[in-house]
């Protein structure tokens, strides 16, 4: 009998196709079709290099097998396998150790430095995956580009509205959709689909209208972006996705957002705030947002979000380049808000979306750990309750 092993994959339903891990990877375990993204098990020496630069987890799987699933498999996959049952024969020949059943003991080796398993929340909508990939794109029309922030400011972000001309894209709020630059690479390669999250209801930009926007940002030497913020009204896109089965907003009207983000990771928070103002009206919205950018005119929204009611929407406009004033970034003003943040994390129907810059996970992860001691509660054991509760979503690039 063979003795089990463990293999890395990749999740094709959380997957958004950044194809990130596989620039990462420095083996080139990774590889991708038009479908999916998948992992060589025999050149994969997991060395976990992949697993910090994914934004949404799906990249930390990994299953205990007799013989490892081939790559015809894993492009055929929808969504990934349950764990098999190992024989008892294969689980004596792996050994006990130290009283450990030894599947889980390979398991908890697999894991070792992950993060734990991303889970959508328990009331959001099945979303669809992967409708439109790199072989088959759909083609969407622009409606209006628009720039957020002030000409004077060094950050050139965008509003971009796309109609996709009565072809079916359904999309739900946090997930993302690829736009695919014309022309090749250095070596010749067409362009992979560069990933924005929409920042738009399900329903449309504009209600009933099921278009989609997106906030881009101009990357100085970025293919992607700067395509994406010189189109112009009636040009012609190709777009793969909607990608996301995780970072979704919950049916719940009762449920309770705590948001924090910084630049463009404002999208999604955009899209939740605007569903829950067309669903729940001028009831308490229970949502609060950390919001962070360097000055007030590089921060996207900035009038939109002004104009929000506080009782819907409590907004924390957190500014880190001020003139004449210390720096501030949105993990500090978590700390002067504790008595807020604590309440919510005390709340079962508390809901956590982090989404920006990777930056900011380990400033925001000290935040929450300060704040939750300061109520008995240790944020490592929380974090992950919620978590495996479908209450905890981070996306960071």
């Amino acid at each position: 009998m063979s003795e089990p092993l463990k293999q890395h994959l990749i999740d094709p339903e959380i997957c958004i196709r950044c194809y990130t891990c596989e620039m990462t990877c420095p083996v080139g375990a990774i590889e991708h079709d038009d479908n999916n993204v998948v992992v060589k098990a025999e050149s994969c020496n997991f060395c976990m290099d992949c697993i910090p630069v994914c934004p949404t987890g799906s990249i930390d799987e990994w299953r205990v097998v007799e013989a490892p699933y081939s790559l015809e498999e894993q492009y055929s996959w929808m969504e990934l396998p349950e764990q098999g049952e190992i024989g008892q024969a294969e689980v004596a020949e792996a050994g006990e150790k130290d009283g450990e059943d030894p599947i889980a003991a390979l398991l908890a080796e697999a894991h070792a430095g992950a993060g734990g398993k991303a889970t959508a929340p328990a009331t959001a909508s099945k979303p669809s995956v992967n409708l439109y990939n790199l072989g088959n794109p759909v083609e969407a029309v622009v409606q209006g580009n628009y720039r957020l922030t002030s000409k004077g400011s060094d950050a050139d972000v965008r509003h971009i509205i796309l109609d996709f001309q009565g072809k079916p894209f359904p999309f739900l709020e946090g997930q993302s959709l690829g736009i695919i630059a014309p022309g090749t690479d250095a070596d010749g390669k067409a362009h992979l689909p560069r990933l924005y999250s929409v920042s738009s209801p399900r329903d449309g930009e504009r209600p009933g209208y099921h278009n989609v926007s997106l906030t881009v940002k101009r990357e100085e030497g970025g293919v992607c972006s700067n395509y994406v913020c010189d189109l112009e009204k009636g040009d012609k896109v190709n777009v793969t996705g909607p990608f996301g089965a995780t970072f979704l907003l919950p049916s719940d009207p009762d449920a309770r957002l705590l948001m924090i983000c910084t630049g463009t990771g404002s999208a999604p928070m955009r899209s939740f705030t605007m569903a829950r103002q067309r669903t729940v009206g001028k009831k308490n919205g229970g949502m609060v947002m950390f919001f962070g950018a360097r000055t007030p005119d590089s921060l996207p929204f900035f009038g939109p979000l002004n104009k929000i009611p506080s009782s819907l929407l409590q907004k924390h406009l957190v500014f880190s380049r001020m003139p004449g004033q210390d720096k501030e970034y949105v993990q500090d003003r978590m700390r002067v808000e504790e008595d807020i943040v604590a309440e919510m994390l005390g709340n079962p129907k508390t809901h956590i979306y982090i989404c920006g810059l990777k930056e900011m996970e380990e400033g925001v992860e000290k935040a929450f750990t300060n704040i939750s001691e300061s109520i008995g509660q240790q944020w490592r054991n929380l974090r992950d309750v919620m978590r495996e509760e479908g209450r905890y979503h981070v996306e960071t690039y």
